[in-house]
């Protein structure tokens, strides 16, 4: 358990925050690169500390549940968008929609808020054998796959479906190899669900040849959607689509 505290903020994009964290704990978090994933812990509406776990293992969770709300942290799984140990700061950048407690947080955080981190690991996870892959993701996974792109290795072949709110989302100067096509998406207003647009995209696209890995994360239709489409229609095998719900469409978070 790492406890961190704010030390910026800054506005990527209409629709998307980057919330930098640092402090000396940072020294024991290992940095593995691509889609790190960790546990963010904030503070509630109203609270005046942060209360982090004590526990380093999987008990952490029955450790938060059994506090009081007027204690308990909120929780959520976010990817370490930039880590710079040397600076022992890291990047966090958020997906803003609605009132959700993450989203408040971050648009209200102020140099020297607390928050605190837990380690998850990686959910990206090519085999060697791969040709090519396939990355899909809509706004909430859109830092994940720009974290991936940018620690690629230079021979990467790829072909990336990126589904973001706006046209303003759209990123100029993404880092990718030579290989890699990124494809933007834009709703910009339209009433399809998200991960609609990513989701078609797919179906209609045409994929490189050879064996391909894919990774799919953003609202469960788009995951599962994806991972069918390409088991049942493509014929890549299962063991070969990592696929994410990171969220679902008309429900929040528990916690």
């Amino acid at each position: 358990m790492i406890t961190l505290e704010v030390r910026r903020t800054s506005r990527t994009s209409p629709n998307f925050l980057t919330v930098t964290l640092g402090g000396p704990e940072l020294e024991h978090l290992l940095p593995t690169g691509f889609d790190q994933i960790v546990r963010l812990f904030f503070p509630r509406a109203g609270q005046s500390r942060l209360t982090m776990p004590t526990l380093s293992n999987e008990a952490w969770m029955a450790q938060v549940l059994l506090l009081p709300k007027s204690r308990r942290p909120w929780v959520r799984n976010y990817t370490v968008r930039r880590f710079r140990p040397q600076r022992t700061e890291l990047d966090i950048e958020f997906a803003l929609h609605g009132d959700a407690p993450a989203c408040a947080w971050a648009l209200g955080a102020r140099p020297g808020d607390p928050a605190g981190i837990f380690d998850m690991g990686l959910t990206y996870l090519p085999p060697p054998e791969a040709e090519a892959q396939l990355l899909v993701a809509d706004e909430s996974a859109l830092p994940a796959v720009l974290a991936v792109l940018e620690q690629a290795p230079a021979s990467l072949v790829a072909e990336v479906y990126l589904e973001v709110p706006e046209t303003a989302d759209i990123r100029k100067d993404v880092a990718a190899p030579e290989g890699v096509r990124v494809h933007w998406l834009p709703r910009d207003g339209s009433a399809d669900l998200p991960g609609r647009l990513a989701l078609d995209a797919v179906r209609g696209a045409v994929l490189p040849e050879g064996r391909l890995y894919a990774w799919v994360a953003g609202e469960s239709g788009l995951a599962t959607g994806v991972r069918r489409h390409l088991v049942r229609d493509r014929g890549v095998p299962k063991s070969d689509v990592a696929f994410h719900g990171y969220w679902r469409h008309g429900r929040s978070s528990p916690g």
